[in-house]
């Protein structure tokens, strides 16, 4: 196992220990992160979202595998399970991640999940009913940046 292979493992071990610090430790201080809900997240704000996705997923398990990295990149794949809890209903999401690697820690990271499925399984008959849609789309991601906004000024001591 090579150095960026190691630290995709225990990043992700950290992620199942809901270490939120630790996950954090291994970004490089301009990251820039991306999936289906969060687009562009740089530096402390992508770990303020694993902070409040943590925080807020009280059940949350996860599972990882396929990790391969090299000097320059690395992808893993990864399952979480958890109650969304806005609704309380039951996700189980799969992802495939991208990573880019600078000075040892990781620089872009991107997760790729199938957003419908997901809103399907979050919102129930809603996201049956509107998850295909852009707009749908788009409010899910202006609600979640909000809500990590707000987590971020609670939080202003630990992301300042």
């Amino acid at each position: 196992m090579n150095n960026n292979e190691q630290l995709l493992h225990t990043f992700y071990t950290a992620f199942q220990n809901k270490d939120w610090n630790t996950m954090q430790s291994y970004y490089h201080e301009k990251i820039v992160f991306n999936d289906a809900v969060f687009k562009n997240l740089e530096g402390k704000k992508v770990g303020a979202m694993w902070h409040m996705l943590l925080q807020n997923g009280k059940d949350l398990e996860l599972i990882f595998d396929g990790i391969e990295a090299n000097d320059q990149a690395g992808k893993a794949h990864w399952v979480v399970t958890y109650t969304f809890f806005k609704t309380g209903n039951k996700v189980i999401n799969d992802i495939s991640a991208s990573f880019q690697f600078k000075d040892g820690k990781i620089i872009k990271h991107n997760d790729t999940f199938d957003f419908q499925k997901w809103a399907k399984q979050a919102f129930g008959v809603v996201g049956i009913l509107f998850g295909r849609f852009p707009f749908f789309h788009k409010k899910i991601s202006e609600t979640a940046l909000k809500s990590l906004n707000t987590f971020i000024q609670k939080n202003k001591e630990i992301y300042q």
